[in-house]
């Protein structure tokens, strides 16, 4: 028999299936975490999902097409893809392909110089806005069917207020919310029915999964109760750090950040391929390799793992994260390392994270790489405290990769003219 996780065992928190359905159990899909946020103590950490926990990219892009081949069976024909950033935007990238979307899009937390289509708050989240930033703005004007994907839907609060947002600006006639696990209540569901009706229109949900989290009193508490995390282990060798700049074609999105179109997936596997041969002549095929996305930039790294694993690499894909989860080394628990480091970003002070990463095996040490785009190529990625030196310091050999990244500017105007 399989022992309860940890935060069940010691604090009560658990998930539990809702139903019978075959397929996955919930307890496949996510495991319980913990964070210190004075609204909510508990986190749903994914094994499948490429965030918290490094995984392999097959498992990824796989609970990603099943979760797109879910979604099919509720809705048919061409259909558009919103992304939640930031934990969703791989996973949603990968749905829209699964599901061949004319449009995907995730949103973002980034401030960027093109301009907002639709803004929305997400309320129990250590960073609550979003925004909606295609380029150019009408690419999202359609009236197909709109797939909202985020790795689990809790309340469902965060996608209805962005369902009430884009309707406003731009109605549809139907939307359906996926996730690798629905947690809602009968009293979330009869939320999302009483929008519908007020809106005039159609809300389904998709999961591979449905449950419920069962919360003991006094949670909050009792995470800020425990022994402070221990973070940034410093090892007695400080790792290898190189730095690769690779141009991208600035005529292909390098992610969702501003709308990918059907018709660009061909030229950005193309890409992506040719990012992989060049990153792989800079690895040692003896040894392991993490890949690792920034944040929001999920799905290029993704995808570019998949491609080393092509190759006869050894490999796993997570990416670095604004959330700051709680960090226990204890069997049965999710979150056993962690490292913090300062923001690459300009403008940004709040602290990133990265949970796991994937430790020596059997004494062969693990290859890190670090993928960012041209914006987070700043001082404050290499500068003392900012993840290079964490990671370095740590004892990990650091390849970062910066991918120059799409012309926003130029893609909006091209698009246009295509029009």
């Amino acid at each position: 028999m399989t022992a309860a996780p940890w935060a069940t065992r010691e604090l009560g928190f658990a998930v539990t299936d809702a139903d019978a359905r075959p397929g996955r159990s919930v307890a496949t899909l996510v495991e319980p975490g913990l964070r210190r946020n004075p609204r909510r103590a508990h986190l749903l950490v994914s094994p499948v999902l490429g965030k918290h926990i490094p995984a392999r990219p097959d498992v990824v892009i796989g609970s990603a097409d099943q979760l797109g081949a879910t979604v099919a069976s509720v809705v048919g024909g061409p259909v558009d893809v919103l992304g939640m950033a930031e934990t969703a935007t791989g996973l949603g990238a990968c749905v829209a392909a699964r599901l061949d979307a004319e449009v995907y899009i995730h949103t973002t937390r980034r401030r960027t110089e093109t301009d907002s289509y639709v803004e929305f708050e997400e309320g129990h989240s250590h960073a609550t806005h979003h925004a909606v930033r295609p380029a150019p703005a009408h690419l999202f004007d359609a009236d197909r069917p709109l797939v909202i994907v985020d790795d689990e839907t809790s309340t469902g609060a965060t996608a209805l207020a962005a369902i009430g947002e884009l309707h406003r600006r731009n109605p549809r006639a139907h939307y359906v919310l996926a996730s690798l696990v629905d947690m809602r209540t009968a009293e979330h569901l009869g939320e999302a029915r009483r929008l519908a009706r007020r809106l005039g229109t159609r809300i389904d949900a998709a999961s591979l999964a449905a449950g419920r989290v069962m919360l003991p009193t006094g949670l909050i508490d009792a995470v800020h109760a425990l022994p402070p995390p221990r973070l940034n282990a410093v090892a007695e060798r400080r790792g290898e750090l190189r730095r690769l700049r690779h141009a991208w074609p600035p005529e292909v999105p390098d992610g969702g950040r501003h709308g990918f179109l059907r018709a660009d997936a061909d030229r950005f596997t193309a890409a992506v391929a040719e990012a992989a041969d060049v990153v792989s002549r800079q690895l040692d095929n003896r040894r392991p390799v993490l890949v690792l996305g920034h944040e929001e930039l999920m799905y290029l790294p993704l995808r570019l793992a998949g491609h080393l694993a092509a190759k006869s690499f050894s490999v796993k894909f997570q990416s670095t994260t604004r959330s700051p989860a709680y960090v226990h080394d204890v069997d049965g628990y999710p979150l056993r390392r962690g490292y913090r480091f300062t923001p690459c970003e300009i403008d940004q002070t709040e602290p990133r994270y990265l949970y796991n990463g994937w430790p020596h095996d059997a004494g062969v040490p693990t290859q890190y790489v670090l993928v960012v785009d041209g914006a987070a190529d700043t001082a404050g990625l290499a500068g003392p405290g900012g993840v290079e030196d964490v990671l370095t310091a740590a004892g990990h050999d650091l390849l970062t990769v910066v991918v120059a990244g799409a012309d926003t500017a130029a893609l909006a105007a091209a698009r246009d003219g295509r029009r």
